[in-house]
């Protein structure tokens, strides 16, 4: 159990962790990629209290509570949707279900330096998704005009994958989700982008289940977080109307790069150091409570 030395010190943490929690709400809201801005600011404040190497796979987990209702609440509004698509939502639901417990189970039961020196990775992957967005939609979408294949089982499979990088890590499963599901002509896009907002929700919950199982969730940040991600996601929906879209994508493309370079940069000089990457410290601005 993470302890702090003071009040002071947990409210230091909140005025890291709640402003990042409000801002993924609102790029959640308007073109995803909330989890570039709440896992580095949990990872920091985490293993600014617990000691560096020590807090990715609790950040992980804490950051898919905190960002977790604001996907069921998006489910909710999008749910006539949902229910123009019933047959696929029953399609995919499954290998939804099944990939994000095994990506969240290789998490819990993996070892932290392992998942640690995966972070710059996995925030590169993030990245380049969100580049390649524009191109990967138009890459899988049918010719106008085309006799549609039935790519059903094809979009099973992807749906499994990303259900299991979902589980694992899950920043850029709407992107992933948006061009796989194209496949299907199955709908407008606004019926496409209600069926992926119910299976991310699916795949968030059913990670969120496994992590607070395992106790990989640091609850005293995560109930601020809940809320002030909430109240982004409100504003962002309300904003989104008015906000360039293409703007706020390339925001998150900037973070994502800004992000990329720093933790390779932590990864090559704890190499040069001979430091793991896994024990490379993050400032120690915040004391672990001794007793």
């Amino acid at each position: 159990m993470l302890g702090y030395a003071s009040a002071m010190e947990y409210w230091q943490a909140c005025l890291i962790v709640c402003p990042a929690a409000a801002v993924g709400g609102a790029i959640n809201a308007i073109a995803g990629g909330g989890t570039l801005v709440t896992f580095p600011a949990l990872m920091f404040v985490l293993e600014s209290i617990s000691g560096a190497g020590s807090g990715a796979i609790l950040a992980n987990g804490t950051n898919t509570v905190a960002l977790c209702p604001g996907s069921f609440s998006s489910s909710w509004g999008y749910r006539r949707e949902v229910r123009e698509l019933w047959r696929w939502t029953r399609l995919l639901a499954l290998p939804s279900v099944v990939g994000a417990a095994l990506g969240a189970w290789l998490v819990v039961t993996g070892e932290e330096q392992m998942f640690r020196a995966m972070v710059p990775w996995l925030i590169c992957l993030a990245t380049a998704l969100f580049v390649l967005q524009p191109r990967l939609s138009g890459l899988l979408q049918s010719p106008i005009g085309s006799q549609p294949a039935d790519q059903r089982w094809l979009v099973t499979a992807l749906q499994l994958a990303i259900g299991i990088y979902g589980g694992y890590f899950g920043a850029g499963i709407g992107i992933l989700m948006l061009s796989s599901l194209s496949l299907l002509n199955a709908g407008s896009i606004h019926q496409i982008n209600g069926l992926k907002t119910v299976l991310a929700g699916l795949i968030n919950g059913v990670s969120m289940v496994i992590f607070i199982a395992d106790g990989s969730v640091h609850w005293p940040l995560a109930i601020p977080m809940i809320a002030s991600a909430m109240a982004g996601g409100w504003a962002g929906a309300t904003w989104a109307r008015r906000l360039d879209k293409r703007l706020v994508r390339k925001i998150v493309i900037l973070i994502g790069v800004t992000l990329t370079a720093w933790y390779f940069s932590q990864m090559l000089a704890g190499r040069k150091t001979g430091t793991p990457p896994a024990e490379i410290s993050s400032p120690m601005i915040f004391k672990e409570n001794p007793q």
